[in-house]
């Protein structure tokens, strides 16, 4: 296996990557096919369209590159799930929504890969975490 040069990390919409900025810059800058990693995103992602893929890129020496796909960001997925815009301005005083307590274990067994914990118990409490400083509760806690 050839030694890693460097490693990008984007965020991307499923499906939908293009060679356009956020894409095109952080490839080109390492001499990367842009056009061929679009194409391979997009395939892998097309399933959860509507969606933001988090993907990190390890580039190679000779210009070739692997890539990683992750869990849609935490709070992504808490506002989907309270069918909101985004979190509150003032969390501690302003409630925007709530979601399940079965939601909430949805979501953290969704994260649980990407989490730095292996127990779902602990990643529940994470999970947790980040809906209260986005101003959601936990309706039947």
């Amino acid at each position: 296996m050839n030694k890693v040069i460097g490693i990008i990390k984007l965020a991307l919409p499923a499906g939908k990557a293009t060679p356009s900025p956020p894409v095109g810059p952080a490839l080109g800058q390492f001499g990367l096919n842009i056009a061929s990693f679009c194409q391979e995103y997009n395939a892998k992602t097309v399933e959860q369209t509507g969606s933001i893929i988090p993907v990190e890129i390890n580039v190679h020496e000779d210009r070739s590159y692997s890539f990683r796909l992750k869990t849609s960001p935490t709070s992504f997925l808490i506002a989907r799930a309270a069918k909101i815009k985004s979190g509150s301005s003032v969390p501690n005083r302003i409630n925007v929504g709530s979601i399940t307590k079965t939601q909430l274990k949805e979501i953290a067994a969704t994260k649980l890969p990407d989490l730095n914990t292996k127990k779902l118990t602990n990643a529940i409490k994470i999970v947790y975490g980040t809906a209260r400083s986005m101003g959601v509760s936990i309706t039947d806690l």
